[in-house]
Parts: structure tokens; sequence; C-alpha cells
């Protein structure tokens, strides 16, 4: 509707302008030889053009009104009002400029000449009194309230890997407000935690079912917003190469607790959320001398050692527990080591 409106108005300015032409040069064609013929010519030539520059003019009056929205939530109220005095006051100075042009110089020149002028003066008045709002705002004795940045509301977004699903604290990060905004789970990260749940072995069945139990309540947490992204990413065979090239396409955070993989983010200039590092940071966890009930899964490096995980995944090295392997024992925490790649405590069996 505004387009058609447009291209209506700049057709009959153009008709208008055709017509005008056409009669007062009668002889601009072999064919128009008299006033009226080429008034007529004059005014169809004018409709055709006008109606072509009419839509080429009214898509582009859609765009900039559509964009206005946008332009006004990045403006303060302080230079929309000191932009609009600055128009006010460069229309004034533009039409005063514009006299001497209208009355010294042929008609059709100088309403252009003044046209042209007025609309210059009124966008410089208006961006010089923008930029200058605030020392003018000062000057009438007018305090400039700042609005609060929606920079730092922004939604973020986020690429979760599959260490960080199975980990389970992003669920918690999520619930607490300390993640908010677009979550993208990759398909191939969901394959892989698939695969894992189907794992043989117990332990691993159940670590990928954790992962995709967490990936499901994650999509019903507040001020969270979950989406599969399917791509494939053929020419990284990897799965970290994968996740790399998504978050980089996406300029999104990666979640993830792998200590590597974060490192590699890192060098690539890919920003990192590590849910474990910051579980770390915030609690002080068991100390030496608390008693634990521990599930030992598997063997350790060192002979007669085996090894748990706590709930938050936080390794155990328990001594003498080799035997103890798939069955549940109470251990006492005996020491605690801080690596690279989060706590490890060492145990021993309770007496």
């Amino acid at each position: 509707m505004l387009i058609e409106a447009v291209r209506l108005v700049v057709t009959l300015a153009a008709t208008a302008v055709g017509f005008s032409i056409g009669r007062g040069a009668p002889g601009w064609t072999e064919a128009a030889t008299n006033p009226e013929t080429a008034a007529v010519v004059g005014a169809l030539i004018g409709a055709g053009v006008g109606y072509v520059l009419g839509g080429l003019t009214g898509r582009f009056v859609r765009r900039g009104i559509d964009r206005v929205p946008a332009v006004v939530d990045r403006v303060s109220g302080a230079q929309m009002f000191a932009g609009a005095f600055g128009l006010v006051a460069g229309l004034l100075v533009g039409a005063v400029a514009a006299v001497p042009a209208i009355v010294l110089l042929p008609e059709v020149v100088g309403w252009s000449i003044g046209a042209l002028l007025v609309i210059v003066l009124a966008a410089v008045g208006a961006r010089a009194f923008v930029a200058r709002s605030e020392d003018l705002l000062a000057a009438a004795g007018l305090a400039n309230r700042r609005r609060p940045s929606r920079e730092a509301e922004a939604p973020r977004h986020f690429v979760v890997d599959s260490s960080a699903a199975i980990d389970g604290r992003i669920l918690d990060l999520a619930r607490t407000g300390l993640l908010r905004g677009e979550v993208t789970i990759p398909g191939f990260v969901v394959d892989e935690l698939q695969g894992i749940a189907d794992s043989g072995q117990i332990n691993r069945r159940r670590r990928g079912r954790r992962g995709l139990d967490v990936l499901e309540a994650l999509a019903e947490a507040p001020g969270v917003r979950v989406a599969v992204d399917e791509r494939t990413f053929p020419g990284h065979p990897e799965v970290d190469a994968k996740l790399l090239a998504l978050a980089a396409e996406l300029t999104a955070t990666l979640v993830t607790t792998d200590h590597n993989l974060a490192q590699a983010a890192g060098l690539r200039g890919i920003e990192v959320l590590d849910p474990q590092a910051i579980g770390e940071a915030l609690r002080s966890g068991p100390i030496a001398g608390d008693l634990v009930t521990l599930v030992i899964e598997k063997a350790g490096s060192e002979p007669g050692q085996g090894v748990g995980y706590l709930e938050d995944g936080t390794m155990v090295v328990v001594e003498n527990a080799a035997s103890a392997i798939g069955h549940t024992i109470d251990i006492e925490i005996a020491g605690a080591l801080r690596t690279s790649i989060g706590r490890l405590l060492f145990a021993k069996r309770a007496a």
C-alpha cells in the first residue's frame, strides 16, 4: 500500500513536470510541433518515468521505515530531542538560504537548488545537534537520563558439547539464570550421545542417557531456547573440529568441559564456558577426612587402585579398591589435587 501511494505521488509529479517541459518547448521533437501535442507527449513520458522511479522510491521508503524501530532503539531520548530541534533549525536556515537562489535564478533551476539547500541544511542540522545532544541539554538545564544498555541484555548464543551435557551442570546454570539465550545442540552431538547411550558398557550407557536427559531438561529451563542444528560439516571429520566450525560460524560460546577442546577454541578466538571450572571455583567439595559413598567403576593406573566419580564428575582414586569394581563402598577422603582438567581426589577405604 505504501509503495503504491509513493508511486502515485511520484508519477503525478513526474507527469506534471513532463507536461510543463513539453508545453514550454514545443519544438523539442519533430512529432511535437505545437504546444498541445508537446505537452501531451511530455506528460506521457513523465508518467512512464515517474511510474518506474515511483516504484523504486516506494521500496526505498518502505525499507527506510522498516528500519526506523531498530534505529530508534539505538538512539537515546536526548539524541532524538536534539535531532528534532536541529532538523527544524536546519529547515529554517535552509529556507532562508534558498530565497536568493529562487529569486535570482531561473524558476526550474532556482527551485531545484532551493529544495536541495533546504534538505542538505536540515540533515546537517539534525546530525550536528545529535552529536552535541548532551552539551545542548546541559546548557538548557535538562538532565540526560541514560537508558540501561541493551547490549548487556542481549541474549547470548551457546553451542553445547557432549561432555557438557554428560557433566550436567549446564542445567544448573540455566535454572539459576546464568545461562540464557539461544542454545544450539549440534545433530552430531545428539548422535554421539545416542551412541554412548546404546553402548554395551553399563557406565558408558549411563553417561549417555544422562547427557540426553540433560539436553531434554535444558529445553524446559526458563529463558533458554533450544534448537538442533543438523549441519554435518563434511570438511571436518572429527567431532571437535565440527564443534569449533559451528561455534565460529554462529559466533557462539562453546559450552564444554573438555580441557583440550576449550584450549583449541580459545586459540581460535572462540569464547568458552566450562561448567566444571565454574563449579570448581564456587564449591569446596569434600575435604580430607570426609566420608563418602562411592561406586568403584574401574581400576586405577597403579596396582590395587580403584577409580570412581562423584555426582558432579570429580574423579576419586581409592587405594586398595581394585577388588571392589562394580560395588558401592564407603571411602574416606585423604587429599585433593587441582589439575588442568579439574579437581582430583585421593581416598582410602573407610575402616
